[in-house]
């Protein structure tokens, strides 16, 4: 049985530029909101209509706090304390994204904060509207956990909670997935947002030299490549003379539904800039059409909402999931077959 799968809305332009802000991250908040601002302005100012912002960094008494790594200053007292109320309206960060959005008539997606919500803390990414408003809030579904005796023992749930919803939102420019980082290592979410007709997937991360030399390049194509759309991953810039021993990778990128790279940067900070053209997608998939030579009698990746039949919900309409709000994943296993 072939998959039907949810074509994407029309957008209001086919082709748009997308901007990515690989920012440095200083240890003063006020100091990195300043900056972010003034890059959102030059790009809005450029002609971009999505600018998407790195995975955010948070200062710390020993030098630069990044919610992704593993080898850093990271302080269960010092944490907290630079967590946001965004849906308290108390948010910095998102206030001044608001605000720009607004301003210039753009869609931000808006990077990884730490979020504090109900005495927990999230690692969590907002997609702004043109209109200044939150039209969606990506929590980070999949928490970094390494350990390797005598090297790495590290547990990101030891700080932060993790999500519960995949997050695809309606933009004005098209359907858009949200991933944060450590995300992008799970193919099933990738696929999950195809099948609900995204076009774009938004990973903001911070890869470190290790993991980002190895993986960075490979993992992003791989998701572009396996579901046929553009995947933007937007890094911090690397700082070679931090006192840290944890340096970024940087080199945030475009990728293109075939696995081209449309824009990269380097290590630097730096403004990338893309066009990102929907008929693209048609193109590679009419010319090798996977989604129908996809073996669903054998295995399948579906939304699931709670307390409501799988069948009659795989392929509901966006406005018909409450916003995500009931929306779980799952990957249905293969069928096992008499020897």
């Amino acid at each position: 049985m072939a998959a039907v799968s949810i074509p994407p809305p029309q957008p209001n332009a086919t082709k748009y530029k997308v901007a990515l802000l690989q920012l440095p991250v200083s240890p003063r908040k006020e100091e990195n909101i300043a900056r972010a601002r003034a890059r959102l302005d030059a790009a809005a100012a450029a002609g971009a209509t999505l600018v998407v912002l790195p995975a955010r960094g948070a200062p710390s008494d020993g030098g630069v706090l990044f919610q992704e790594i593993w080898n850093c200053p990271y302080s269960m007292e010092t944490l907290p304390s630079h967590g946001e109320d965004i849906d308290g309206g108390a948010s910095p960060s998102v206030s001044m994204l608001s605000e720009v959005a607004a301003r210039r008539r753009i869609t931000i997606v808006g990077g990884s904060i730490p979020e504090r919500s109900s005495g927990r803390l999230f690692n969590t990414c907002c997609v702004i509207g043109p209109d200044g408003q939150i039209k969606a809030k990506h929590r980070k579904l999949h928490l970094f956990e390494i350990d390797i005796p005598g090297d790495i023992t590290f547990r990101e749930s030891d700080t932060f909670t993790a999500g519960q919803e995949p997050t695809i939102v309606d933009t004005d420019v098209g359907r858009i997935g949200i991933g944060i980082c450590h995300d992008i290592r799970f193919p099933e979410l990738a696929m999950l947002y195809r099948s609900r007709g995204a076009h774009l997937i938004c990973y903001p991360s911070a890869f470190n030299m290790s993991t980002g030399q190895l993986l960075w390049d490979l993992m992003q194509k791989s998701r572009a490549v396996d579901n046929q759309l553009f995947v933007v991953t937007c890094s911090p810039a690397r700082d070679p003379n931090a006192e840290s021993d944890y340096m970024i990778w940087g080199h945030s990128s475009l990728i293109g539904p075939f696995g081209e790279v449309i824009a990269t940067a380097g290590h630097e900070e730096a403004t990338v800039v893309g066009e990102i053209d929907h008929s693209m997608i048609q193109t590679i998939r009419e010319n090798l059409p996977l989604e129908m030579q996809r073996r669903e009698d054998l295995y399948s990746t579906h939304w699931l909402m709670s307390g409501e039949n799988l069948q009659a919900t795989r392929h509901a309409p966006l406005d018909q999931m409450h916003n995500c709000n009931e929306v779980k994943m799952a990957l249905l296993p293969w069928k096992l077959r008499p020897a």
